[in-house]
């Protein structure tokens, strides 16, 4: 079967394909059908009924690659899932008006991939608190942690602040500190990788060194006024809503709060309510806070990895 769409020039054709027709492989690995083009003819194996919705794919891919956007395998992705949603008319605009946040250290570009996405660095931009609530992969950490050194690279604030809850490690400070470095290093790495990978492990060390960067358990920040700073709370379904309260309490001013958590994704002892949800449920509706919520459709991973979320999903 061919799709009633065609690809009228080399350049439009090789930015769908991707590199060695990798963006085309995502068809097999999503929807379990092959895609082939042949004299700017589409040819699949999908059965008939699927027609409609490839063709609709297929239309939206060539919009963009005439308008020069190169398409890769997580933008594949997207459009595909987005397609089977019917949730497609953003797509064009949200590629073609992509604002970049920052470049990395290896020269990467970091942009919003999804729409939700977009919504969230938005709402960071203009909302002193900002709430990235949903599941992982969506890329709520790595873009709070790409806004954050952009906020300090452009000396909007004096200093970046990252902190979990250590659950394992019972938040406890009643033991040496390199006794506790030790215990909790483990809960803070992925923050230590987004940083290396924003600012490169040298600068990132230096700015360690200095204080100008702060990666710390949660319990640390007790007892502070964070003023000057730009403070992001990543795993925060495992706070207790005493922790929650505390955190919240301290904004300081010219300061930037930005949480991230998973109320799916709860470590803490059976019978403990998240603090995350509380202060979801408290906050709302107040002024300059915004609560943007991913879901799976914007994981930015894997095929599987969303496969997995819907079976998971599905389960009873």
């Amino acid at each position: 079967m061919y799709l009633d769409a065609k690809i009228n020039h080399s350049d439009v054709l090789s930015r769908i394909v991707g590199i060695q027709d990798r963006n085309l492989n995502v068809f097999k690995q999503y929807l379990d059908i092959r895609i082939s083009i042949h004299e700017e003819k589409i040819y699949t194996d999908a059965p008939v009924e699927m027609k409609p919705l490839l063709e609709h794919i297929f239309s939206c891919l060539i919009d963009l690659a005439e308008n020069e956007v190169n398409i890769n395998e997580r933008d594949m992705m997207y459009i595909i899932n987005s397609a089977q949603k019917g949730k497609t008319d953003h797509i064009l605009s949200l590629y073609k008006n992509q604002k970049r946040i920052l470049v990395t250290d290896q020269g990467k570009s970091v942009y919003p991939k999804t729409l939700n996405q977009s919504y969230y660095v938005q709402a960071m931009a203009n909302h002193d608190l900002t709430f990235g609530v949903g599941p992982a992969g969506t890329g709520k950490t790595y873009l709070a942690v790409a806004h954050a050194v952009n906020q300090l690279k452009q000396n909007k604030v004096k200093k970046l602040i990252l902190t979990r809850p250590a659950v394992e490690a019972g938040e406890t400070l009643g033991f040496l500190p390199g006794d506790l470095k030790e215990k909790v290093d483990p809960y803070l790495i992925p923050l230590y990788d987004a940083l290396y990978e924003m600012l490169g492990k040298a600068q990132t060390d230096l700015m360690l060194e200095k204080g100008i960067i702060e990666i710390a358990p949660l319990a640390y920040m007790r007892g502070r006024t964070l003023e000057n700073a730009f403070v992001i709370l990543d795993e925060a379904q495992n706070t207790t809503k005493a922790q929650m309260k505390m955190f919240l309490t301290r904004l300081g001013f010219s300061s930037q709060m930005v949480i991230t958590g998973d109320p799916s994704q709860v470590d803490l002892p059976k019978g403990q309510i998240s603090g995350l949800k509380v202060a979801l449920e408290l906050l709302e509706d107040m002024n300059d806070i915004k609560i943007v919520y991913f879901d799976k459709i914007d994981v930015i991973r894997h095929p599987l990895v969303q496969r997995i979320l819907e079976r998971y999903e599905n389960e009873g």
